[in-house]
């Protein structure tokens, strides 16, 4: 990637009390680029973002955020960060606008043109000078949101940000969220425990076990997939594959192949060659929960409290 990222964890590492809770951990985070966290239980998802937002001191490593460390300069590295944990807590009693007020003061030079501006990003411009205490549980979250970017921060950092929203309030939060991403220019890192949501949601992911690194993968990644070919007569198909050098497995009406998308019309045309009789051929692409499953051993997914 021609782009240089705006995160950087360099040789992460963390002990506590003899163990080794996170291990030499390097991952780089771009701009424009939403990238999920996900692990087992105990993994070490929750350790890493703490050392993410200076939160808790790595015993090796550091984190750099535009080229700065996080350990060495924190107040310049942390104002260019953006953190949402859960349900952000806000002032109910005062209104949305109120609330983004006391926090804008918080920051350097976040104009009112800002709050504006971020009241629109999220959607919130008819009940912004509401009280928050009126709020929907995805109101709250999209106002959270809009907290966590009036500094124009440019990185991002969510935890389990969809938490207890309903399907239609995680989509539209997603879609705020993918907008933000592409017209800002935010790294977006998001640690969720929910497989199907950071399947649509993320560019790639970044999985962690037993504090190690196991795998970073692009999602939507099509260069090759598994293909269910159902046909007659089934041996006919095998002959093809083993001809092609395609791996396959054998199923009831048909077999798996596992071959890249542009090798599909060359198997077509052969298997017409050889006069089988072709009835289906369909991508069979596994789900992230598949994968996960796969390359964690089937631990299960890990949730926000202890890890």
């Amino acid at each position: 990637m021609a782009q240089q990222p705006i995160v950087q964890l360099r040789n992460l590492t963390k002990v506590i009390r003899g163990k080794k809770l996170i291990d030499s951990l390097n991952l780089d985070l771009y701009p424009g680029q939403i990238t999920g966290f996900l692990g087992p239980n105990g993994a070490g998802k929750t350790t890493t973002i703490r050392m993410m937002t200076g939160l808790m001191h790595p015993t090796e490593g550091e984190v750099l955020i535009e080229g700065q460390s996080l350990q060495g300069h924190y107040e310049e590295a942390i104002s260019k960060v953006g953190v949402i944990v859960e349900n952000p807590e806000m002032y109910k009693y005062m209104s949305g606008y109120k609330n983004l007020l006391h926090f804008a003061r918080m920051h350097r030079q976040v104009s009112k043109e800002r709050i504006d501006e971020v009241v629109r990003q999220v959607g919130l411009e008819k009940r912004i000078h509401e009280k928050v205490s009126t709020y929907s549980l995805g109101m709250r979250q999209r106002l959270g949101l809009a907290q966590a970017l009036l500094h124009r921060p440019k990185f991002l950092i969510l935890d389990e940000p969809t938490n207890g929203l309903d399907p239609a309030g995680i989509r539209e939060f997603r879609t705020y969220l993918r907008k933000i991403a592409a017209e800002e220019g935010v790294s977006v890192f998001v640690s969720s425990h929910l497989l199907s949501e950071i399947e649509l949601m993320c560019d790639r992911i970044a999985i962690i076990q037993n504090g190690q690194l196991i795998d970073i993968r692009e999602m939507h990644n099509e260069a090759e997939t598994v293909y269910y070919v159902e046909a007659e007569p089934l041996a006919k198909v095998q002959e093809v594959a083993q001809q092609l050098q395609i791996e396959y497995i054998v199923q009831a009406k048909g077999l798996e192949l596992q071959i890249p998308k542009e090798q599909v019309p060359q198997l077509v045309n052969e298997l017409v060659a050889q006069q089988v009789n072709i009835f289906a051929i369909q991508p069979q692409q596994k789900t992230l929960e598949e994968q996960f499953l796969e390359m964690t051993g089937g631990g299960q997914i890990a949730e926000s409290h202890t890890k």
